[in-house]
């Protein structure tokens, strides 16, 4: 484990988020280095990266094809250097509108959309918007059926017809995160064993599926052990995102001998001692995400130390009978158990190497752009 202590931090606000870049920079490596070094078989999830900064390491390391969920991630990734964004997520109305101006804005880049019936092709006609169709794997978020083979190739022929480019399939295993990789897998391919027979049922009908993304970080193992995915008729990609930080979660859902490291903690001040085993920082859950449940994060170097139920600005943390308890004003560390939704929290991000700050920049894809859009400010 890498030594995680900052220097100068008398003059840092609390609570403060630290991503620390030599442990991004072994991220990175080490997922390239699980893909054979094949840069092009990875559509990272930058709504864990959020900095346009990060998101251009990425692209320095030759991951130019991205994933993301928001209008501000695209316009960040657009910004940052990406070559092909995908906006993952079901866009209608206005925020399909403003997917098609940043397409236009960005013309060197490669912009594309999920669709899950044909009334959602429609929008994009006259763009240069590509389109993904959608498929739900069992996770029944968004998607068509996985059993609609039929349905599905339809909905491939009208976006082909319409005038767009068909660029494939994306199908989000999201929802398998057994405990045991063995159960999960097996889970995963059988899935993938559909999906194949999707691709194939497509490619039947005369129509080319460019690319096929799977697996979230739960599920990349599992992408990664399934043979079908080196077939030379489609690319194949993989979309962990939450790897290139690492949380609590994804550290317990990746196999042992993974080699990532914590690169985005907490850093936090105690601020009370309220009862003899209790002690109460300043990172509440408007800091560290609460959505994955309780306890929310893990004290670094401290997995004696319980993180209680936080409320909005405080984290109280209980310490076994007899243990050392931190004391008023010591800093500690936190590891968010989702990061995600943590680094979405803060407007600003203390960038980290050799242990001290060398920079302060903006979480630019934080939050969402202005609800409206400019056209229909100036009519």
């Amino acid at each position: 484990m890498p030594d995680y202590s900052l220097a100068g931090l008398d003059r840092v606000l609390t609570p403060a988020l630290a991503i620390y870049l030599d442990a991004v920079e072994n991220n990175i490596a080490f997922t390239l280095e699980l893909l054979n070094g094949d840069a092009n078989r990875w559509r990272p999830h930058v709504k864990t990266a959020k900095l346009g900064a990060i998101m251009h390491m990425l692209v320095e390391r030759g991951a130019v094809h991205f994933k993301c969920a928001t209008t501000l991630e695209l316009l960040t990734a657009c910004r940052a250097g990406a070559a092909d964004v995908l906006v993952a997520y079901p866009l209608v109305g206005a925020n399909a509108r403003r997917v098609r101006e940043l397409a236009a804005q960005f013309p060197d880049v490669c912009v594309s959309a999920l669709v899950d019936n044909a009334g959602q092709v429609r929008q994009w006609q006259g763009s240069r918007v590509g389109l993904f169709v959608d498929i739900n794997p069992g996770m029944d978020r968004t998607g068509m059926p996985q059993a609609q083979s039929e349905q599905i190739v339809e909905l491939a022929r009208v976006v082909r017809d319409s005038g767009l480019q068909f660029r494939g399939l994306h199908y989000y295993d999201g929802h398998l995160h057994d405990a045991d990789l063995v159960l999960r897998c097996r889970k995963a391919h059988e899935g993938y064993d559909r999906l194949m027979q999707i691709a194939s049922s497509v490619l039947e009908a005369d129509i080319e599926v460019g690319e096929l993304i799977t697996a979230g970080t739960p599920a990349f193992p599992c992408s990664l052990s399934y043979y079908g995915f080196h077939s030379k008729e489609f690319v194949h990609r993989v979309s962990p995102g939450t790897v290139v930080y690492g949380d609590v979660t994804s550290a317990a859902q990746l196999p042992d001998h993974y080699r990532y490291q914590p690169a985005a903690l907490v850093v936090s001040r105690v601020v009370s001692h309220p009862c003899e085993n209790i002690v109460t920082c300043d990172a509440g859950h408007k800091t560290v995400s609460a959505d994955a449940g309780i306890p929310n994060c893990e004290i670094l170097g401290r997995p004696d130390l319980k993180p209680l139920r936080p409320s909005e600005e405080h984290l109280p943390i209980e310490a076994p009978p007899g243990a050392p308890v931190p004391a008023v004003g010591e800093v500690i560390y936190i590891v968010p158990r989702h990061v995600c939704p943590t680094v979405n929290n803060f407007d600003h991000a203390l960038l980290v190497r050799g242990g001290r700050i060398v920079a302060v920049e903006p979480v630019s894809a934080r939050g969402r752009e202005a609800p409206l859009l400019e056209s229909a400010v100036s009519a």
